[in-house]
């Protein structure tokens, strides 16, 4: 091979990288939402009646495949895979391909949560959710079909500073699949490529910590190309993003991954949730992003909370501190760094509880309250007033930089994004009051916050900008929100 091929070669693997880490979100649309647990044609509804209308950009969804099930059916089954059929508490095959069609018709992008690390652990009389069965104590998997062969020697993981411990043993007793054998990595790349087929835009990879990188480059370069019946460019490349849990202290690091696809970026939600927490200041966050050792901001899918993060992780951030909660989120979806997901919850008291269901195991759907908000046992972060508007925000800003930071020289802060957008936050045990430059264009806006632009009247606090582009600013210690947001997008007089 002459130079000239060796830098062909070279620029291909470059130009294939990149676009895995290309969201293909439709023009208009941003922001990423789990919809944890929900049923496929109610994620279908809510893309059509709801999250394509508000503008964002993709859902997350639950695993696909047929899971092992358990008593009582914590939401953790669904990560314990029996087969590779589409089998799941959330539906059938068929409902799964008419959610994506609907989805991708309505603007919203789907990307589907993989589990290859692994299969179940052990289970008496082991039963899938699509009937399979499987003798999981001999490593028997016949809806696969797997055996003993295609695992890892069975060991626990019981050193976190051991890179072989870690992605050759069995995580929490799971039975660790050996991603190194071509039989195994054959039977993942056609179900990854079934996926793809009927128009999802990419994939989270679900403990990606736990296998080794030239395994997944090699899957990875083997799936097919995105569908391009469903309104994706020709020779796109599916959107992926993996798992790795690095806090800066183990062997395995975030880095050894990210040249072949987005990373989920673990330090953003504990790092936000210790300055609402009083951990740290919010005015070290001038610099946020690269500078405090977090990914490249193309590499990074950021989230203050996720569907493990929020059990057993006290010192995180969730639904259950509300008016923090709404803050983090708030600077997440107004600051540029990295690929923001939002999560959507049920409500739970307990690790293992299981999402809401009948007396017999099946899902119960979330209802549609008058205020967008649900019912059902249902949180629907996402539909929050505080949430979705600022997936507005963030569409309005797109493209913009961070400007005019200032701050109180403690917990209270606020920056404009280019033109687009101006963002204050009250993280202080004390009233926010300042006259600040927004660089808006004069004219009254709406505080998307406190509330929305209905008929042309503001349901919620209003902020007039000044011929010079200033504001008076006041978020009061005792109110509903310690954020307060405008953007160009939402107001209801401009002075020309």
């Amino acid at each position: 091979m002459n130079m000239m091929q060796v830098l062909l070669c070279a620029l291909a693997l470059l130009s294939a990288v990149a676009a895995q880490k290309d969201l293909h979100y439709v023009p208009g649309h941003n922001g990423m939402v789990h919809l944890f647990e929900w049923k496929w044609g109610k994620i279908a509804e809510e893309c059509e009646n709801f999250l394509g209308p508000m503008g964002f950009g993709g859902v997350q969804v639950s695993p696909i495949q047929e899971n092992v099930i358990v008593k009582n059916r914590p939401w953790w089954e669904r990560y314990q895979p029996i087969s590779y059929k589409w089998a799941t508490r959330s539906g059938t095959a068929e409902e799964f391909k008419d959610m994506v069609r609907r989805c991708n018709n309505a603007g919203v992008r789907i990307y589907v949560d993989v589990v290859f690390n692994h299969m179940t652990g052990n289970h008496k009389n082991a039963k899938g959710t699509g009937g399979s069965t499987a003798d999981t104590q001999n490593f028997n998997y016949p809806g696969v079909p797997y055996s003993g062969f295609d695992f890892h020697v069975s060991c626990p993981i019981n050193n976190y500073q051991d890179a072989g411990n870690v992605r050759n043993c069995e995580l929490s007793g799971l039975h660790d699949l050996d991603q190194s054998k071509e039989y195994v990595r054959e039977k993942i790349v056609n179900f990854l490529n079934k996926i793809i087929d009927v128009g999802v835009a990419g994939y989270r990879v679900d403990a990606a910590k736990h296998m080794w990188p030239e395994d997944l480059k090699v899957i990875y370069s083997r799936v097919k190309n995105l569908n391009p019946e469903h309104n994706f460019p020709s020779g796109a490349r599916p959107y992926v993003f993996q798992e790795v849990i690095d806090y800066g202290s183990e062997a395995i690091s975030k880095y050894e991954y990210n040249s072949f696809g987005a990373v989920t970026e673990f330090r953003y939600g504990i790092e936000l949730s210790n300055a609402l927490n009083g951990k740290n200041q919010l005015k070290w966050f001038s610099n946020w992003g690269e500078a405090w050792g977090l990914l490249p901001s193309q590499d990074a899918v950021v989230f203050i909370d996720n569907h493990d993060t929020q059990r057993g992780h006290p010192e995180i951030l969730t639904y259950k501190s509300s008016k923090k909660y709404k803050m983090a989120v708030a600077f997440m979806l107004a600051h540029p760094y990295g690929t923001a997901r939002i999560m959507s919850s049920f409500a739970f008291d307990s690790f293992d509880a299981n999402p809401p269901q009948d007396s017999i195991g099946n899902l119960i759907s979330p209802t549609i309250n008058s205020d967008k908000t649900c019912g059902n046992g249902w949180i629907c972060e996402h539909r929050w007033r505080q949430v979705y508007n600022m997936v507005r925000f963030r569409i309005a800003a797109n493209n913009t930089d961070v400007n005019n930071w200032w701050d109180n020289g403690q917990n209270q802060i606020a920056f404009s994004r280019g033109n687009a957008g101006f963002i204050a936050i009250n993280g202080d045990g004390h009233d926010f009051k300042q006259h600040l430059y927004t660089s808006l264009q004069p004219g009254i806006y709406c505080d998307v916050i406190s509330g929305n632009l209905e008929n042309n009247v503001c349901t919620g606090k209003t902020v007039t900008v000044d011929q010079n582009g200033k504001a008076y600013i006041e978020i009061l210690v005792n109110e509903e929100d310690g954020v307060l947001a405008i953007h160009r997008q939402v107001n209801n007089f401009i002075y020309r």
